[in-house]
């Protein structure tokens, strides 16, 4: 469970032998409302604290690997790294990223949305995406395995984790929020329960990995490590929003071939 410097490394049994981990808030320098191992570009935190806390988690998980990341924009795009990756003030606007060139790791950052990491062993490709509500309904987890696959990856070779997210507990939603998904396809009222009036909560863990399994892969694994029930380990949008803090940090989630 840990890793380098005290950060906190959350493995996936399903990607087990590879470069992996979901990482929380524990074994940072950051200060403040953002305290910990807060990786956000656009967080407010002082640079050189994210940099440093980018840098622990690289090494946490894969030292001397260099981390690539998307600026995220709650899509379903998905981009493909080659071997020329970009740097950091020039990232493409997309929420999910594949490769299948070593010495690369992966990147993606939350504080609720569910992170999801997937692998082809046998192809030699890996994936990362970020999938908040809008992109989980908008198909980011289908357009990252369909990128995978043009990288030689087959879904039924697949293997895929959800990390730690808002679970359904916590993620209370409005009336039109449910209308929405249960327009999109009549099944989805399986993954919401009622609360109070006209408000229900919704499984974002159990839908993305619904869309990850309806894509054939080989199996799907759910972390269960719920956000905003634990913030000594993990950042929260919606908490920080129902505390009035003045910011909130951002967790990593990272992936690359061994």
């Amino acid at each position: 469970m840990t890793g380098a410097a005290a950060v906190e490394v959350n493995r996936a049994a399903l990607l087990e032998g590879l470069p992996h981990g979901f990482l929380g808030r524990r074994g940072g320098v950051s200060r403040g409302a953002v305290a910990g191992l807060n990786v956000g570009l656009g967080s407010g935190d002082d640079p050189d604290d994210v940099a440093e806390n980018r840098a622990r988690s690289v090494a946490a998980v894969k030292p001397g690997a260099r981390l690539v990341s998307v600026y995220q924009v709650h899509s379903p795009d998905c981009v493909v790294v080659g071997g020329d990756p970009w740097m950091d003030d020039a990232r493409p606007h997309a929420d999910a990223l594949v490769t299948d060139r070593p010495g690369l790791l992966l990147g993606i950052v939350t504080a609720d949305c569910a992170p999801v990491l997937l692998a082809d062993r046998e192809a030699g490709v890996v994936g990362a995406a970020h999938a908040g509500w809008k992109g989980a309904i908008g198909g980011v987890t289908d357009r990252t395995v369909e990128a995978m696959e043009t990288l030689g990856a087959k879904a039924g070779r697949i293997v895929a984790a959800v990390g730690p997210c808002i679970a359904q507990a916590s993620y209370e939603v409005d009336q039109s929020f449910f209308d929405r998904f249960c327009k999109d396809d009549s099944e989805n009222v399986r993954f919401f329960v009622a609360g109070r009036k006209r408000h229900h909560h919704f499984d974002l863990e159990g839908y993305v990995a619904a869309r990850l399994e309806a894509a054939g892969l080989a199996a799907v694994e759910r972390l269960r490590l719920d956000t905003y029930a634990e913030p000594d380990r993990f950042f929260s949008f919606r908490l920080a929003t129902h505390r009035n803090e003045p910011a909130y940090g951002r967790e990593l989630s990272l992936i690359g071939l061994g």
